[in-house]
């Protein structure tokens, strides 16, 4: 061992070599000659192109891997293709490059769209843990023609977060495959302090999607240890980096020009030319402070329709405004206390979120011009909107602990006027063993609503306070899954920055899943059975629902998948009870890179929430995706729902959502939207008067052009048409809209 060192440290102080691993230090060499899955990453001393032409000059004495492992479908197994992958830093940028080998480079699929629109493509990737802390990672993809997709994966949420960084990409599809070059800015990433060197974890990997996706990664995994972070490898170096403290500048402006149908001719009714500014500064080397000023929160990508009849609880939209999303995943809480959401039009907004050492926080003000409030109830949820202004604060703060342990606070206010809504909660998640895992969170809260909600929604005149708890345990391993947890809440409890759609009830859930993991060349690719069971009631004892749940999936070939539930139990619904026996269907088949076709079916027991009584209903959602060339994308979904009861049908519902996108280089494209929303009702089976049909219609036309995330130009125009059984569907209202935004990075 000592020999092996000595010629290392020969090495490292001669020439060249000398040069790339300069200030490493000793005891990393030591580690690095030691493992084996800890690399040393080479300085060099000049920027590389990235132009997605692999040059071997560019590349000479960069730390050179290979993807030697497929880890799904098939388990640490020889990968059906090989790929090679290269990397260096200087002082400014990571620089990778992949060199993806394919016997039919025919076959790769590539598209040139959107970004965070690739996935279903062939694409390869960088997984960076950069503070080695086997919770968080930075994800940056690229499919073959260098188009970008970005996340952020958080053990602390168990979710993906979407994250948009100002980084660069190029792909290049070759006679025997494609390679993909990135350069990452370090100030696009987060990490500790260091005098010396730094050690990232590291996965680097490749997704091959042919009859079945093979997913080839870095390292073998492990499939019954619970973090995959913590198998990774290790990459050592960055000597002499540092995330910076740059200031990021987005000025933006905005022009919105509306028309509303008045008297059978169109009338002005909007007209704004609104400047904003958001700012960010990196002003640690782990916290970031983002400013706005009058901010842009426009939602240019349209959501789709939802189906909104008979529905008990009020929907939720998920969030895609970029100042929000940006370190969302440190706000994440068990129970919905806060949702960025919840945010309707700000006036402005100030975010603090960072991480040091085992501390994370998150802290956000924003003053909203609109407060919106959701009424929750044991059985159903209503809401409610004044066009009063609100001040909301959130600041969250968590600690970790050992291996992959954390505990936390999270604090909200909302404050307007006769109105407040506080709440203050703790959490945290410890693994017993690394197969098991305990979680928790409870949370309470003091509330104060104006007369226009107490006197409307029957809610208390006086401050009230109301308390949440929740807790589970969760065993995981290859096959075999099974949990226990329960979620109670009392009926006074509110978090009115969030979404907390029902109170007043207690809830307890079980249940167990085993798995059959076929390899690639197996006629299946996974074998599911599940059994759950779920129980609730009110504070009063009342049922509100119990079911016995029993399931199987299927994987396979040309990427099939199949999963059938069904349910035998009952629901409570105001003090009475109801079957609710039905069965669900879903099934997709993706046959060839040009298409994908999905449907989701139901049918069983369901209740008239209007007029409280049985019925039956049956739901199909068909879906389709088509490519068409390289450039040229369409979006089809299809919501049908009918229900019956004893006297007769009681409605039909009909929701169409069809998006159309040619895009012209990676930067630019033009799209179409079309909603459409058509509800046939009988009347003489309503407890009170309603239309016998009707219909809305939106349509969107958008022109973009985006540099970045933060350099863009939209162009756009929308309207929307109404109609029923009397007046014939017309435009209601149209929109014109531009905006304008560009970065400066100081």
């Amino acid at each position: 061992m000592k020999c092996r060192i000595l010629i290392i440290s020969i090495l490292l102080t001669s020439g060249s070599i000398f040069s790339q691993f300069e200030g490493i230090g000793e005891d990393f060499l030591v580690l690095a000659d030691s493992m084996d899955n800890y690399h040393l990453i080479p300085m060099k001393d000049k920027k590389i192109r990235i132009d997605g032409i692999f040059e071997m000059e560019e590349w000479e004495n960069a730390l050179h891997l290979f993807l030697n492992y497929e880890v799904d479908p098939g388990e640490n197994i020889e990968p059906p293709v090989a790929t090679e992958i290269y990397l260096a830093y200087d002082e400014k940028n990571l620089y990778a490059v992949f060199v993806a080998k394919d016997p039919k480079p025919a076959d790769i699929r590539a598209r040139i769209c959107d970004r965070d629109n690739a996935w279903n493509d062939d694409w390869v990737g960088l997984i960076l843990d950069t503070y080695n802390d086997e919770r968080r990672t930075y994800d940056f993809f690229s499919n073959p023609l260098g188009v970008q997709m970005d996340q952020i994966e958080s053990s602390y949420s168990g979710t993906l977060q979407s994250w948009d960084a100002v980084w660069n990409s190029a792909g290049t599809i070759t006679d025997t495959g494609y390679t993909v070059e990135m350069c990452i800015p370090f100030r696009a990433l987060n990490f500790p302090r260091s005098e010396g060197a730094r050690i990232f974890g590291i996965d680097i990997v490749r997704s091959y999607p042919r009859s079945v996706r093979h997913h080839v990664g870095l390292f073998p995994r492990d499939p019954n240890i619970n973090s995959y972070m913590n198998q990774a490898d290790k990459l050592i170096g960055f000597v002499g980096v540092n995330p910076g403290r740059n200031i990021e500048i987005d000025p933006t402006f905005v022009a919105i020009l509306s028309q509303e149908r008045e008297n059978g001719s169109f009338e002005n009714t909007a007209e704004r030319y609104d400047p904003g500014l958001t700012m960010f500064w990196k002003f640690a080397s782990n916290m970031k402070l983002s400013a706005t000023i009058n901010p842009d929160f426009s939602q240019i990508e349209a959501d789709a329709a939802e189906l909104n009849v008979n529905e008990q609880y009020s929907i939720y939209y998920p969030e895609k405004r970029p100042f929000f999303l940006e370190g969302s995943e440190l706000f994440s809480f068990s129970i919905p206390v806060f949702k960025f959401r919840t945010f309707a039009d700000p006036e402005w907004g100030l975010k603090i979120t960072g991480k040091e050492g085992v501390n994370s926080i998150g802290f956000v003000i924003v003053e909203d011009s609109i407060t919106n409030f959701t009424i929750p109830n044991s059985f159903y949820s209503r809401t409610a909107s004044l066009e009063k202004n609100n001040l909301g604060a959130v600041l969250r703060y968590f600690r970790d602990f050992g291996i992959s342990a954390n505990a936390g606070i999270i604090l909200t206010d909302r404050e307007g006027e006769n109105y407040f809504n506080r709440t203050g909660g703790v959490s945290g998640s410890f693994n017993l063993r690394r197969n098991d895992r305990i979680n928790f969170a409870g949370a309470y809260s003091s509330t104060q609503y104006p007369e226009e909600i107490y006197s409307r929604y029957g809610q208390p005149d006086t401050v009230f306070e109301g308390w949440s708890l929740l807790g589970g345990y969760y065993h995981n391993t290859r096959n075999l899954n099974w949990y226990w947890n329960f979620y109670l809440m009392d009926p006074f409890f509110r978090g009115d920055l969030g979404h907390v759609y029902q109170d007043n009830y207690k809830n307890m859930s079980t249940g167990l899943d085993y798995s059959w993991i076929g390899s690639p060349r197996n006629w299946y690719r996974e074998l599911n059975l599940s059994y759950s069971y779920t129980y609730e009631e009110n504070f009063g004892d009342t049922l509100i629902y119990k079911e016995h749940r029993i399931g199987a999936c299927y994987s396979g070939s040309h990427m099939i998948y199949a999963e059938i539930n069904l349910f035998e139990g009952q629901k409570g619904f105001l003090g009475e009870e109801f079957d609710n026996d039905r069965g669900t269907f879903y099934f997709q088949i993706r046959p060839s890179s040009m298409i994908f076709l999905s449907l989701y079916s139901s049918y069983g027991d369901d209740i008239d929430y209007n007029g409280i009584r049985p019925g039956v209903c049956l739901h199909v959602e068909p879906y389709i995706e088509l490519n068409v060339g390289r450039n040229f994308y369409v979006e089809i979904s299809h919501e049908y729902e009918e229900m019956e009861i004893e006297e007769g049908k009681l409605y039909t519902a009909n929701v169409l959502n069809l998006s159309a996108k040619h895009h012209f280089s990676h930067k630019c494209f033009v799209r179409g939207i079309l909603q459409y929303v058509g509800y046939v009702f009988d009347p003489d089976l309503y407890p009170f008067p309603i239309s016998r049909e009707s219909k809305s219609i939106f349509t969107q036309l958008l022109f973009s052009y985006k540099v970045n995330p933060q350099t863009v130009l939209y162009l756009g125009y929308s309207d929307n048409y109404d109609g029923d059984e009397v007046n014939p569907i017309a435009q209601r209202d149209r929109t014109l809209f531009a905006k304008v935004g560009y970065s400066f990075v100081i």
